[in-house]
C-alpha cells in the first residue's frame, strides 16, 4: 500500500501536470513531437540545422504562449472546472448513441471508400480522385473519425461511459484506420489519428503520460516492421519503392523539415487563399464535382524538382514558414490558440459541441504532420460535416434546470485529467 506522504505527492504532481495542460493545451500539442522525437532525432544525427529547428519551434510557441498567458491574465479557469464539465454534459441525455453512431459510421465510410480506392497510394500516383457515386458520398462522413473519438471522450468524462469501454471504442477506431492502411498502403493517416488521439487524450484526462509514453517506446521498436509491411503492399500493387530509404530514415522528420532553410521566404506557389478556403471548406465536393483537386504538398515536391505524382511537405511548422514567414508562424499558431482558449472557456467549461471543434482544431490546422495550407481548408470541411451531428445534439439538448437535478445523481467515477 501506498504511503499517505507518497500518495499525496503523487496526487499533487497529478493535479500539477492537468492545470499545466488545461492552461496551455495548444502549445503543449505543438512542443510534443519535437521534444518526443524531431529535435532528439536531429541533435543524435547532428543535424546543421538543429538551430533553425529549434528557432521555428521557438515562433510557433511565441504565438500560443502569448495568446494562452493572457487568457490566464484574463481570467483563470474556475477551480470547479470537473463539476462544470460534467454539467454542461449533462444536458445531452443522447450524448452516448449519438456517439456510437458517428463512430461506426465514421469507420464505414472510411472504409467502403478504401475499397473503393478512395485516397490509396495507386490512386495518388495516377491522380485519379475515384469520384463514383458512393465514393464521393462518402465524403460527406470526412472528419466524423475526431468527432466521434470527441464525442466517445464526453460521454466518458460526463459519466456516461466507463474508461474500460472508451478504451475499447478507442481501439475499434485504431483499428479500423490500420485496416484502411493495410488498403490504401499508406501509413500517414493512421500515425496522424494515433497522434491525436494520445495527445486529446492525455489534454482530457483520459491517459496518464506515462502509460503514453510505454505506447510510444513499442510503436518506435514496431516502426521498422511496419515500415517493410508498408512497402511491400506498394510493391504488391505496382507502386515503386525506393529501397535506399531505410525505416530509420523515414523517421528523420528533422530532416525533412530543415530542407525549407534553405529557401528564400516567403514563397508563392499559387497555393490555396481566401477564395479556396471558402470553395473548397463550405462547400461539399458532392455540389461542386468538376473543381478540380487542391494538393499543396504537390506543388511543393514539383517546386524542389519533383514530379507531379509525388508530394512533399516540409510539415506543418516549415509550410507556414515556407509560405508565410516568421510573422506566419506566431500568428498561425496565436490564432488557433485563441480559437481553443475560447471553445475551452468561453461561458464556462465546454459541453460536447464545443469540446468536438476544439478536437477539429487539433486534428486539422495544429496536427504536426499536416500539410498547410491544405489542413485549414479540412478544418472547414470537417466542421460542415459535423453540423448535423451538433444540430442533432441541440435538439435533444434538456433544460438547464433539468440538466442540474440529473448532474446530481450518481454515475460512473471519471478520470482525473485537465479537460474536467
Amino acid at each position: 500500500m501506498d504511503h499517505p506522504t507518497e500518495a499525496k505527492a503523487s496526487d499533487a504532481h497529478r493535479d500539477l501536470v492537468g492545470r499545466v495542460l488545461r492552461c496551455y493545451p495548444v502549445t503543449i500539442v505543438v512542443l510534443a513531437p519535437y521534444v518526443l522525437l524531431i529535435l532528439p532525432t536531429a541533435v543524435f544525427y547532428r543535424n546543421p540545422e538543429t538551430g533553425f529547428i529549434v528557432s521555428l519551434v521557438g515562433l510557433a510557441v511565441l504565438g500560443s504562449v502569448a495568446v494562452e498567458t493572457v487568457g490566464q491574465l484574463l481570467g483563470r479557469p474556475d477551480p470547479r472546472w470537473r463539476e462544470g464539465f460534467r454539467r454542461a454534459h449533462a444536458r445531452y441525455p443522447w450524448l452516448y448513441p449519438i456517439a456510437v453512431v458517428v463512430t461506426l459510421t465514421s469507420i464505414t465510410a472510411n472504409v467502403l471508400a478504401a475499397h473503393l480506392g478512395r485516397g490509396t497510394i495507386v490512386n495518388q500516383v495516377s491522380g485519379d480522385l475515384s469520384d463514383g457515386p458512393l465514393a464521393m458520398l462518402s465524403t460527406l462522413f470526412s472528419g466524423w473519425t475526431p468527432l466521434g473519438f470527441a464525442l466517445l471522450v464526453a460521454s466518458h468524462l460526463s459519466g456516461r461511459l466507463s474508461q474500460a469501454k472508451l478504451y475499447g471504442w478507442l481501439a475499434v477506431l485504431v483499428g479500423a484506420e490500420l485496416y484502411v492502411a493495410v488498403l490504401t498502403a499508406l501509413t500517414a493517416p493512421l500515425v496522424a489519428l494515433v497522434f491525436f488521439m494520445a495527445a486529446t487524450g492525455a489534454l482530457c484526462g483520459v491517459f496518464r503520460l506515462r502509460h503514453l509514453v510505454f505506447c510510444a517506446v513499442v510503436l518506435f521498436l514496431a516502426w521498422p516492421a511496419v515500415f517493410e509491411h508498408r512497402n511491400s503492399l506498394r510493391e504488391d500493387r505496382g507502386v515503386a519503392v525506393d529501397t535506399k530509404v531505410t525505416a530509420t530514415d523515414r523517421l528523420r522528420l528533422d530532416s525533412q523539415l530543415s530542407v525549407v532553410a534553405g529557401f528564400d521566404v516567403p514563397v508563392d506557389l499559387g497555393q490555396p487563399g481566401v477564395n479556396d478556403y471558402l470553395r473548397y471548406g463550405l462547400v461539399p465536393r458532392v455540389l461542386d464535382p468538376d473543381r478540380p483537386a487542391i494538393s499543396t504538398g504537390q506543388q511543393i515536391n514539383m517546386y524542389i524538382g519533383g514530379g507531379p505524382t509525388s508530394a512533399y511537405t516540409f510539415l506543418l511548422l516549415g509550410n507556414i514558414w515556407f509560405f508565410d514567414g516568421a510573422v506566419g508562424v506566431v500568428a498561425v499558431h496565436a490564432f488557433w490558440a485563441a480559437m481553443a482558449a475560447v471553445l475551452l472557456r468561453w461561458r464556462g467549461p465546454p459541453g460536447p459541441v464545443r469540446l468536438s471543434l476544439f478536437c477539429l482544431v487539433l486534428f486539422d490546422p495544429l496536427l504536426w504532420s499536416n500539410t498547410y495550407p491544405d489542413s485549414t481548408i479540412s478544418f472547414l470541411q470537417h466542421v460542415v460535416a459535423a453540423t448535423p451531428v451538433f444540430v442533432l445534439l441541440g435538439l435533444t439538448r434538456r433544460p438547464l434546470h433539468g440538466a442540474r437535478k440529473k448532474a446530481d445523481i450518481g454515475r460512473l467515477p471519471t478520470a482525473r485529467g485537465a479537460l474536467r
